[in-house]
C-alpha cells in the first residue's frame, strides 16, 4: 500500500499511475479529493497532525509527499514546508516507509552550468535557501527518503506554471503570449507524468533511498519553442511570443509582493537553465516522454477543461 499526501498535479498523477499499476493507494488531502479509481483511497486528513499521520502511514511501503505549500512566498514556505516534512518523516520513520518527494532545482548554487545529480546545491536565501535546508534536513532524518528534481512542470492538470495556464489557454484561443524575462532562452522543462513514473520507480529501488534524482527531462526548449508545440500539437497557427523584460517585473516587486517574489527566480528565464538527467535515467530505467505526445497530451486535459467551464 502506497500513500499520497496532496492530489494536486503531482500528487495525482502518482496516485493515478499506482493505480493503473495495480497497486492500493492512499490519498491524504484536507479536501478528500484524488483519482476515482477502485485502488484508490482517498481521506480527509491534515498531515501536519502527528497523530491523524501515523494512523493513515500504518501499512505503507512508500510515503510520496506532495505537498508543495499553500502559497508561492519564501515566508509561506518557512512556516510550512519544513514542519510539514518532519511529520512525514517522522510517521514514515516509524511505519517503516521510504519518502519520496518531488523536488525543484531552486538549491542549485551555480545555475549558469549545466546541472547534474552532482552539482553543488547550497543556495542561500529566500525560497531557493528553504529548498536547500529542505534537502539538508531529509539528508539528516532516520527516514529513507529520495529527492527527484524536476525542472518547471508541464502536463495535464498543471495549471499555474510558466507553460501552464499562462501559455496553453492563449494558444488555444490564438491569443499573443508574454513570456517572462526572455522567450529565448533555453530552459529545461519537465513533463509532469514523468517526474511521477521517476518517483514511483524511485520508491521501488533501495539502492537508490537516500540520493538526489533527477526526473526524466528531455532537452531545453525556449518558451517560444513550448508555445510552438503546444500549438503544433492543438492544429492551430503558433501564437505571437513576446517577453516582459526583468526589470519590469523586479520595479513591480516593489509594489507587489506576489511580483516581488517572482522576480526572485528571474535568473532562470533571462540566462539558460538547464538540467541534465542522464544518469538518472540510467539508474531508474526510464526516458522522458517524447515532445509531440507529451505536448499532445497537455493539450487535450487544456481542452477538456476549458469543455467543462463551458
Amino acid at each position: 500500500m502506497y500513500v499520497v499526501t496532496g492530489a494536486g498535479p503531482v500528487g495525482y498523477t502518482v496516485a493515478e499511475q499506482l493505480a493503473h499499476q495495480g497497486h492500493q493507494v492512499r490519498v491524504l488531502t484536507r479536501s478528500g479529493s484524488g483519482p476515482e479509481h477502485p485502488l484508490v483511497e482517498r481521506l480527509r486528513a491534515d498531515v501536519s497532525d502527528p497523530s491523524q499521520l501515523d494512523e493513515a502511514l500504518k501499512g505503507a511501503t512508500a510515503v510520496f509527499h506532495c505537498i508543495l505549500g499553500s502559497a508561492y512566498r519564501a515566508s509561506v514556505w518557512a512556516a510550512e514546508l519544513p514542519q510539514a516534512e518532519q511529520v512525514v518523516m517522522n510517521a514514515a520513520a516509524a511505519a517503516g516507509a521510504v519518502v519520496v518527494f518531488p523536488e525543484s532545482l531552486y538549491s542549485y548554487s551555480e545555475p549558469d552550468r549545466l546541472m547534474t545529480e552532482s552539482s553543488p546545491r547550497e543556495a542561500t536565501s529566500g525560497k531557493r535557501g528553504i529548498r536547500t535546508q529542505l534537502l539538508k534536513t531529509r539528508e539528516a532524518h532516520a527516514a529513507n527518503t529520495v529527492s527527484v528534481v524536476a525542472g518547471d512542470f508541464f502536463g495535464p492538470r498543471v495549471k499555474l506554471a510558466h507553460a501552464g495556464e499562462r501559455m496553453v489557454p492563449l494558444v488555444l484561443t490564438g491569443k499573443p503570449i508574454q513570456a517572462i524575462g526572455s522567450a529565448d532562452r533555453p530552459h529545461s522543462f519537465t513533463y509532469v507524468p514523468d517526474l511521477a513514473a521517476a518517483m514511483i520507480a524511485a520508491a521501488l529501488k533501495p539502492e537508490l533511498w537516500n540520493t538526489v534524482l533527477h526526473a526524466p527531462t528531455g532537452s531545453p526548449m525556449t518558451q517560444r519553442e513550448v508555445a510552438a508545440a503546444y500549438a503544433g500539437a492543438a492544429g492551430v497557427a503558433t501564437p505571437k511570443v513576446s517577453a516582459v523584460p526583468g526589470w519590469v517585473l523586479r520595479v513591480a516587486g516593489i509594489f507587489s509582493t506576489d511580483m516581488r517574489e517572482l522576480a526572485e527566480l528571474l535568473y532562470q528565464f533571462e540566462r539558460p537553465f538547464v538540467m541534465d538527467s542522464s544518469e538518472s535515467q540510467r539508474l531508474l530505467g526510464l526516458e522522458p516522454t517524447p515532445l509531440a505526445e507529451a505536448a499532445a497530451a497537455t493539450v487535450a486535459w487544456w481542452s477538456g477543461a476549458a469543455r467543462q467551464a463551458s
